[in-house]
């Protein structure tokens, strides 16, 4: 159990899902936060990591820095997404182990599982097929990741878990216009087209594929709850255990912002993954279940938008 004295690292705390880890914790009394923005500290840089481990002594890891992006992103920058990201978490959960963490916790992401594999997604379909091939790279990092927390753990009895969210979105979000994740992304396009009173929207894809998303406080909830709870050495998932159609999602987020045309779907962009529903059984059975609505949390995601406009519209990658 985590004493709120004592030190946690959130690797990644100036990302949506870091800083939902870190809001979490301080709601909870937890004031004793180590965090260094990407400039302060290079966390691809093997030595630079091993000096901050070092010095700081943290007992606790969240590590949820990770470079992401959604299938555009992941597809163009196909080394960059496998090679920082390969070293992100190598060196992260290396120098845990060296200086003595009590527990690291690893954040994933379902696109780990294979692009064709039974639905709802279970923990154990990891590695039984092919994987998406516009995010290969990425998923190809975080499976390392997962294995790297495992030899940890059987080589040196690291308490070290992975945990796989699905896919997220909230405060913080990035909503470049053509890098982020597919909710953001139509935020931000929905909103634009009202601001231009265009008559439709261009949604990617056929709308057919089905998504599970879950608010990134919820999630951060989760993480809080398995880091106190949960010390096993099998990966565990954490999502709604619900999932729509990106047309479904499209027409939620069309009426929230009060867009009043259309919405065209192209076609001639590629779908990803056909559905991505996690089973979320295990959490279930442990006594946690999320709290937010879609509906809830992307007005809440919306509100967030429209109170950082400079920071939106100067968003990149």
């Amino acid at each position: 159990m985590m004493e709120k004295n004592q030190k946690i690292y959130i690797a990644g705390h100036g990302g949506m899902v870091g800083s939902a880890i870190r809001r979490n914790l301080e709601s909870k009394g937890y004031n004793n936060l180590i965090v260094r923005s990407s400039k302060e500290l290079d966390l691809r840089n093997q030595a630079a990591v091993a000096q901050f481990f070092e010095k700081e002594r943290p007992d606790y890891v969240f590590l949820a820095a990770a470079k992401v992006g959604g299938i555009i992103a992941n597809n163009t920058f196909r080394a960059e997404f496998l090679y920082d990201n390969l070293l992100i978490e190598s060196n992260i959960i290396h120098s845990a182990w060296k200086n003595d963490v009590k527990k690291l916790m690893f954040l994933g992401s379902s696109c780990i599982y294979p692009k064709l594999a039974p639905q709802p997604l279970k923990e154990e379909y990891l590695l039984t097929g092919l994987l998406e091939p516009t995010n290969e790279p990425y998923a190809i990092a975080k499976i390392a990741g997962i294995k790297l927390c495992e030899a940890y753990r059987d080589q040196y009895g690291a308490n070290f878990i992975s945990v796989m969210p699905t896919n997220m979105y909230g405060k913080g979000d990035n909503y470049h216009p053509s890098n982020s994740h597919v909710l953001p992304g139509l935020i931000r396009r929905f909103h634009e087209a009202t601001e231009n009173n265009d008559n439709e929207v261009v949604v990617w894809g056929t709308g057919t594929p089905k998504r599970e998303f879950m608010f990134a406080d919820d999630l951060a909830d989760a993480c809080f709850f398995l880091m106190q709870e949960y010390n096993k050495r099998d990966l565990i998932n954490i999502g709604t255990g619900e999932d729509l159609s990106i047309a479904e999602l499209a027409q939620i987020i069309k009426d929230t912002v009060g867009f009043k045309g259309n919405i065209v779907f192209d076609t001639s962009k590629p779908d990803g993954t056909p559905r991505k529903l996690m089973d979320v059984s295990k959490l279930h059975s442990l006594g946690w279940k999320h709290k937010t609505a879609l509906t809830g949390g992307i007005v809440e995601a919306y509100q967030d938008f429209l109170h950082n406009q400079k920071r939106v519209k100067e968003s990149v990658l």
